[in-house]
C-alpha cells in the first residue's frame, strides 16, 4: 500500500431505518458539505476518507462498521418520533 495516502481505511454503513443521511464534508480551510447519500433500511454503503473528504457526517439509525470496532449513530427510539 502506498503509505502516502491516508484514506486507506473503509467504514461501512448500514442503514437500521429509511431515509439514512450520509453527508462528506470536504478538507481545507473551511469545511463544505461536498456530497450527500440517502440509504433505505438494509442499504449498505462503503465509505472512505480521501484528499477531499475530511469527515462523514451520519444522520438517523444506522451501524457503522469501522477498524476500531462497530459503533451505532441514531437509536430505535427516535424512528418513531419522526
Amino acid at each position: 500500500m502506498n503509505d502516502d495516502y491516508f484514506g486507506q481505511d473503509y467504514i461501512v454503513v448500514k442503514a437500521l431505518e429509511n431515509g439514512v443521511t450520509i453527508i462528506g464534508l470536504t478538507r481545507g480551510r473551511d469545511t463544505k458539505l461536498h456530497h450527500t447519500e440517502k440509504l433505505d433500511k438494509g442499504e449498505i454503503m462503503f465509505l472512505q476518507f480521501t484528499e477531499q473528504t475530511s469527515a462523514i457526517k451520519i444522520r438517523g439509525y444506522a451501524e457503522i462498521s469501522h477498524r476500531y470496532g462497530t459503533s451505532t449513530s441514531g437509536n430505535e427510539s427516535s424512528k418513531n418520533k419522526a
